[in-house]
């Protein structure tokens, strides 16, 4: 039992970390099969071949809302497969609806492993979590001093070893004071990607911190990775993330004001100042051009984000119920101005063109049940300090970090997509569960 109990903490904390290592992957049979997918099918299985092993058949209320969504967003997808014209786009709905089911069955059963076991396992699976988004960043931070230096491709020569290199680098951005502007993508598949992924840790992170004890031994070093995430998500170059970052530290102004001008933030701060100071004095000039280029909104990337609603009403209106179908609205981009390889540039227009009115409203349902449960999270917090328990001291600043995440992460997918990505299905977890853990307590 004990062995099962082991292999399934192991596998859950190989997922968490590894969620947001898009590039590793491989291809096999026609579909990118990722490091995730394959431990995340290996939790699914071992979970349920461990509930089998027990005859335990029972679900908690949450396994069973979770499940009642499944079954929804299924049945929205298949009535629209339907609306499919092409076989490319029955061919990416099967890759997308594949992805989907796989993760969301990770959710419910992640959820349902940390609903019977101590805190504890929660606080390592969120651990994991940061610890994967640490490496990936640090990864990305050396792929851009080795293109900095010699202008090499890190990932040829990572990735390359173990067969999932594919195609591309480090984004090469442009060119000012004759220098190329790098973007940090690392592990993932593009800079904004990696930019509003960081959204995550830093909002959780941050109250958490502002939280700990005077002399408390975790000070130290939350705030060295509030500092290390703050540099990764400057290196990102991404507006989207920095839009994110900022509606979430606005929903913490609501209990964390009194907080902000006390040394605990000023002196992280200072330090990262500091850091940036000396980078940039290095070459004025040239991060004078990257400024002007990342503020200025009538360029042809900031054009595209905005013009790019523009097709949200032709794509729905052969089929505005229902959508053009799961994972299709490449397809149809490239149909509409022949450009290939390109997505929506925002997961609200994915949302509407690819599952319609209903689809969209089903996620919007979601996203209430998400915010829901972190309402849930700050009452347990509130009846853990009413009744003295220290936890109270962790319980609430996790709730207030996870509703600023998530607020956050919505306001960037306005201008880029992560929420259909497997990383959001992790950040689910770690909303959904919360409150079921600390409220055993």
């Amino acid at each position: 039992m004990k062995r099962r109990e082991h292999l399934l903490d192991a596998l859950l904390f190989a997922t968490v970390f590894a969620i947001t290592f898009a590039k590793v992957r491989w291809t096999v049979g026609g579909f990118d099969v990722s490091i995730s997918d394959v431990s995340a099918t290996l939790f699914v299985i071992a979970f349920a071949v461990s509930r089998i092993g027990r005859r335990d058949w029972s679900v908690p209320r949450t396994g069973a809302v979770l499940c009642a969504f499944l079954l929804a967003f299924l049945l929205v997808y298949l009535v629209g497969f339907f609306n499919l014209d092409t076989a490319l786009d029955r061919d990416q709905f099967v890759k997308g609806l594949a992805k989907f089911i796989v993760h969301f069955f990770f959710l419910i059963a992640a959820v349902a492993h940390l609903g019977r076991h101590p805190s504890r396992l929660y606080w390592q699976t969120l651990g994991w979590f940061v610890a994967g988004l640490v490496a990936n960043g640090a990864y990305g931070l050396l792929q851009l001093a080795v293109a900095e230096t010699s202008g090499g491709n890190l990932d040829e020569r990572v990735l390359g070893t173990i067969g999932a290199y594919q195609r591309g680098g480090i984004n090469l951005f442009g060119v000012s004071d004759a220098l190329n502007i790098y973007r940090v993508n690392a592990l993932t598949l593009d800079p904004n990607h990696l930019g509003v992924m960081l959204v995550v840790p830093l909002l959780v992170l941050l109250p958490l911190y502002l939280r700990l004890e005077r002399g408390h031994r975790l000070r130290t070093p939350v705030a060295a990775l509030l500092i290390f995430f703050s540099i990764v998500e400057l290196s990102t170059l991404s507006r989207s993330g920095l839009l994110g970052i900022g509606v979430g530290l606005a929903v913490l102004l609501i209990p964390y004001r009194h907080l902000l001008l006390t040394p605990r933030v000023l002196v992280p701060l200072g330090v990262l100042a500091l850091v940036l100071g000396v980078v940039v004095a290095q070459r004025t000039a040239f991060f004078q051009g990257v400024l002007n280029s990342r503020t200025q909104l009538s360029g042809s990337s900031a054009q595209s984000h905005f013009q790019i609603y523009e097709l949200v009403g032709p794509a729905m209106s052969s089929h505005p119920l229902f959508g053009l179908g799961l994972n299709t609205f490449a397809v149809y981009y490239e149909f509409v101005t022949g450009r290939s390889n390109f997505g929506p540039h925002s997961y609200y227009i994915a949302l509407l063109a690819e599952t319609g009115i209903v689809g969209t409203a089903l996620f919007v349902v979601y996203l209430g049940y998400l915010v829901d449960r972190l309402g849930a999270l700050r009452r347990v917090g509130s009846a853990l300090s009413e009744a003295g328990d220290r936890a109270a001291l962790r319980v609430r600043p996790l709730a207030w970090g996870l509703t600023a995440a998530l607020f956050g992460t919505m306001a960037s997918n306005a201008f880029y997509l992560t929420m259909q990505m497997y990383y959001f299905f992790v950040f689910a977890m770690l909303i959904v569960a919360a409150p079921m853990v600390f409220a055993r307590r």
